[in-house]
């Protein structure tokens, strides 16, 4: 600039300034500056099963090391067709309504790209994953939150956060063009219920809208049970159903997802997703493709083990002070940080790792309304059971200081 100044475009576009780092970056630079025990991004501590790992390596070796197809390679996009069959029993052709995705998060962005004009609406539950907001941000798109609201059962348990089902019919308007619906839920860990989804679909079908869900936590169910929306009448040929193997198979840095639906939601987002990643992982897709076809029993060797490391942590929390909310699925579990003296979670999660040598993530930054959230903090469980355990040691600090 002739004066010297910092051009406007430096700063780049004004839709997107609001986006900084992400919060999940900032805790776990802390954890590592800190030396802290990391329960706040959401990454396992362990690696997946042997027989991935394996067929990982061997087509390295074996030279798959170039460009895949666009769409994904056959035999991973016939692997998560058939999976999709044996779990949910939904019938996909894998050569047209299969696209394989640099992870879940591309999927919903290419999702959303693909299907939202400027101005087009997209309902989704409220807190939510911090990616959606930005997805509608580059698509030009408007998101129209719902909020959940932590409801203590009649029996007393821990809270579940529950969507406003009269907020959610109130949200749709003629300009909805996308419900985004995320089950197993981050961060609050609900699952929604065969009610709850009943209702988004009567929805979806009564003002003719497409549902894209992201149900990467879909085997990472501890309680309750996972129903696709896509099995409900009338959703099949209007839902793009994404999921990935980062969750299931603990190979998070491996980015490997997928969209299922009707082949023309498919080739939609197939058009956007090969100006984004264009392709990814070589190696790593045959390797998903055989970790979707182990035996069942892996499946629920890992909802049981996540499980006791759900009930491992919330005990521990409990005993440090915390108020605990219920989890039903995800590895993550919300705790109330008033009964602590805490008020604002950014200013407790970046207290904490001097207090005790914990890393946790406020959950304000997950709501429209940050201070919705205020009060509440996530936690991962997903790690190995001796770290859970020196956390909660480290944890118990707090209620005697």
């Amino acid at each position: 600039m002739p004066d010297g100044s910092t051009p406007v475009t430096a700063h780049g576009v004004a839709r997107m300034r609001s986006f900084g780092t992400t919060i999940f970056a900032e805790m776990s630079a802390l954890a590592v500056a800190t030396e802290s025990i990391n329960l706040g991004q959401g990454f396992p501590d362990f690696d997946g099963p042997p027989e991935m790992l394996d067929a990982a390596v061997r087509a390295i070796r074996d030279g798959h090391n170039q460009y895949p197809p666009g769409i994904g390679i056959p035999a991973l996009r016939q692997a998560i067709a058939a999976h999709q069959r044996r779990f949910w029993n939904l019938d996909y052709d894998p050569d047209t309504e299969v696209l394989v995705t640099a992870g879940a998060t591309e999927a919903v962005a290419a999702a959303i790209l693909a299907l939202c004009e400027a101005g087009d609406e997209v309902v989704c539950l409220d807190p939510m994953y911090d990616s959606y907001a930005a997805a509608a941000a580059l698509a030009g798109a408007v998101m129209r939150p719902v909020p959940m609201r932590p409801t203590r059962p009649a029996d007393g348990g821990p809270a579940r956060f529950a969507p406003d089902l009269d907020a959610l019919r109130a949200a749709f308007t003629p300009r909805t063009r996308v419900v985004l619906v995320n089950s197993p839920h981050n961060p609050t860990g609900t699952v929604l219920t065969g009610d709850e989804i009943d209702v988004i679909a009567q929805l979806c079908v009564q003002h003719d809208v497409v549902a894209v869900t992201d149900e990467v936590y879909e085997h990472l169910v501890v309680s309750g049970t996972h129903i696709p929306l896509s099995t409900r009448p009338g959703m099949r040929d209007r839902t793009l159903q994404i999921s990935s193997g980062g969750k299931t198979f603990s190979c998070t840095g491996w980015k490997i997802g997928w969209a299922c639906g009707p082949a023309a939601l498919v080739a939609a987002v197939m058009r956007v997703k090969q100006f984004l990643t264009y392709v990814n992982g070589a190696p790593f897709q045959p390797a998903i493709a055989v970790a979707l076809a182990l035996p069942d029993s892996y499946y629920s060797d890992l909802a049981d083990a996540m499980r006791g490391k759900r009930d491992r942590l919330r005990a521990g929390l409990a005993a440090a002070g915390f108020d605990v909310m219920g989890s039903e699925g995800t590895y993550f579990v919300a705790a109330d940080i008033r009964p602590l003296g805490g008020v604002d979670g950014v200013t407790f999660c970046r207290e904490l790792p001097a207090r005790c040598g914990v890393v946790a993530v406020p959950m304000q930054v997950f709501h429209r309304e940050p201070a919705d959230g205020a009060h509440l903090v996530r936690f991962t469980f997903g790690k190995r059971d001796q770290v859970i355990d020196q956390a909660v040691e480290r944890l118990a600090t707090l209620s005697r200081a």
